[in-house]
């Protein structure tokens, strides 16, 4: 059976749609068109305490007078808990998730004694808690790659960006499946959705390159299927910083069709597409965008 192209563009309701988020909008958006493939939106909002009021609708919005109009219902993450829960019991169920009472501090001063990145969890709760209470939940990646005979270097295949690899166990660590808030963790979340939705092809923004061995080790952990991957380049501030709402990246302004076209048309600029004459439904850029992912499956 012919796979059926499905990809999604997922954005965090933490302020509107800025000029980055519309290029990940617009490329993942394009890609699918291009293919005779779905679009999806899902609504990252897992992360309560940062996202605002109304701006789930707000993007929506924005997508809509953009003319990216998903092709099914809008995914909440908010909605997917118990989802997540049936993932994490599978993990712990299988002895691949463990729980940790390490706080931020503790594993900053465990990496200055061991002279690693702070950013590497040391493994310090993977064999008990020592008497501490429970805070977060973690994957043990070295049980899950020696169980399934998984390479500790896991490698992969972007579309734009070619082969890439990186070894999780040693770059990152056990990373967090659940949150010490009790909230659920992106990669957790966007894997499990990654999966019901049926996504086979995942075209996102190059900040979220480093994200991807970690959610493939945790595909395979859960007997998930992996996507096919593209990332796109970003837009940068004024001094080179990746744009962003965390930076005071600006809300698009979408009041006027003219507004929207001009947004449209500096996203197209940023993925090296030709300018995009209203409506964007036009072949031109479709056909570039081919031109430029020959090999989309």
């Amino acid at each position: 059976m012919t796979e059926v192209y499905t990809g999604r563009f997922a954005p965090s309701p933490t302020g509107l749609l800025h000029a980055g988020s519309l290029v990940a909008a617009l490329a993942s958006w394009l890609d699918a068109r291009a293919h005779g493939g779905h679009w999806r939106v899902r609504i990252e909002d897992v992360d309560s305490p940062r996202c605002v009021d109304g701006a789930d609708l707000a993007i929506l919005q924005q997508l809509t007078t953009c003319g990216l109009v998903p092709d099914a219902a809008v995914l909440y993450q908010s909605q997917r808990g118990g989802a997540y829960t049936s993932a994490l019991q599978t993990l712990v169920d299988k002895g691949w998730a463990y729980p940790c009472a390490c706080s931020r501090k503790e594993i900053e001063a465990a990496q200055t004694v061991t002279r690693h990145s702070a950013a590497i969890y040391p493994g310090t709760c993977r064999d008990g808690l020592r008497g501490k209470p429970a805070r977060a939940w973690r994957l043990n990646v070295q049980a899950v790659q020696a169980e399934l005979g998984l390479p500790a270097l896991t490698h992969w295949f972007d579309r734009r960006l070619g082969p890439q690899e990186q070894n999780v166990g040693q770059e990152v660590g056990d990373f967090v499946l659940r949150r010490a808030d009790g909230l659920w963790a992106y990669q957790l979340a966007v894997v499990v959705d990654d999966a019901a939705q049926g996504i086979t092809h995942v075209v996102r923004g190059e900040d979220l390159v480093d994200n991807t061995a970690r959610q493939i080790v945790l595909q395979a952990a859960l007997g998930l299927p992996t996507p096919r991957y593209l990332h796109t380049p970003l837009v940068l501030g004024t001094h080179g910083e990746k744009l962003s709402k965390q930076n005071g990246a600006i809300a698009l302004n979408l009041q006027t069709p003219q507004a929207a076209l001009a947004a449209l048309q500096s996203a197209a600029r940023v993925l090296g597409l030709p300018a995009l004459p209203a409506p964007i439904t036009t072949t031109q850029a479709l056909e570039k965008w081919v031109a430029m992912h020959q090999s989309p499956r």
